[in-house]
């Protein structure tokens, strides 16, 4: 075991600080590529790699500064080669987002941490370390009816749990309740109430951000967590998207929304009383909900591809023009 460990640091060393890549590190060794992929996945997982991003002077002016100030909100742009594909895309804001929340995550900390495909790819590129005393607990309801949604969600959970040596709350109830009624039953039981106590107390929150339209719909939308009624009406009522499950127009507004009444995450009421929210966002078909929660003001952190970052302050210029013409 002692030489295993050794040959993961060696690999580590030769990947992350010599630049050499996964075949030219499977030569040198006599290994597969695969057995140096575990490697290097061994030596982040025994902390012997820390990585954290300084980003230089000379980018104050970026497109990620821009979007910060017109927001307020802390802006990591990150790079996608040109004709990059979707998946491409996704790992590359996943990384970015794995580095940045595992430089947040601080021992005793709350992790409060919300599920769906981009949260999923976030999971395989978190950097462990140790956090002694935090907790993990979900932020809103994976269940519909067809699945538990508990094998879904409890993936996510259980990585972001063994990143950081933390213990895992669930929140096992449905996405989305059949009638209020219902919902406000259950907040009442002892064993929801102290899920939703805990979610309270989140120290950090981490989320992506949900949309109705786009080549690959979100989770929410095509899981079978809405009927095509409910579909229907959310369209004709303006919804883009959601956050954690709670649903939100092009306006960022969401209050009188019926099934809002349903849903089993937290509000953006609630999520601003959360100190660091970190939304990660892969995709220009996010953008148009992303702006509506921007300025619903759930938002602290955004990790965001580039292209969809340049979209992003095009269709906020292009709506402050309009308003000015009013």
């Amino acid at each position: 075991m002692d030489e295993r460990f050794n040959l993961a640091y060696e690999a580590a060393v030769m990947h992350f600080v010599q630049g050499e890549t996964m075949e030219s590190i499977a030569r040198r060794l006599g290994v597969s590529r695969s057995t140096v992929s575990r490697l290097v996945k061994t030596a982040r997982e025994l902390g012997y790699v820390q990585i954290s991003l300084h980003p230089p002077q000379e980018l104050v002016d970026t497109l990620g500064s821009r979007i910060s100030q017109r927001f307020g909100v802390r802006t990591h742009v990150v790079p996608v080669p040109f004709g990059a594909n979707d998946a491409r895309r996704l790992t590359a804001v996943a990384t970015m987002a794995g580095i940045l929340i595992s430089e947040t995550v601080q021992p005793n900390n709350v992790v409060g941490v919300a599920w769906g495909n981009t949260l999923s790819a976030v999971m395989d590129h978190l950097i462990p370390k140790p956090a002694s005393g935090s907790v993990v607990v979900q932020l809103n309801g994976a269940a519909n009816q067809i699945s538990t949604g508990i094998p879904y969600a409890g993936e996510i959970m259980e990585a972001f749990g063994q990143a950081y040596g933390a213990a895992v709350t669930h929140f096992p109830v449905p996405a989305f309740f059949d009638y209020p009624e219902t919902r406000s039953l259950l907040w009442q039981e002892r064993s929801i109430a102290s899920v939703r106590k805990l979610q309270s107390q989140a120290d950090i929150a981490i989320f992506g951000i949900g949309a109705m339209v786009g080549a690959v719909p979100s989770q929410v939308y095509s899981g079978g967590y809405l009927t095509p009624e409910e579909l229907s009406g959310l369209a004709a009522e303006g919804v883009v998207g959601d956050v954690c499950t709670v649903l939100l127009r092009a306006d960022g507004s969401w209050e009188d929304l019926e099934l809002n009444q349903r849903a089993s995450g937290p509000t953006p009421d609630a999520l601003r009383q959360i100190p660091r929210r970190i939304c990660i966002v892969s995709g220009v078909e996010k953008v148009v909900p992303l702006l509506a929660a921007l300025r619903a003001g759930v938002i602290t952190d955004l990790v965001i591809d580039e292209d969809s970052a340049a979209r992003l302050q095009e269709l906020s210029k292009q709506n402050e023009s309009v308003r000015g013409l009013r």
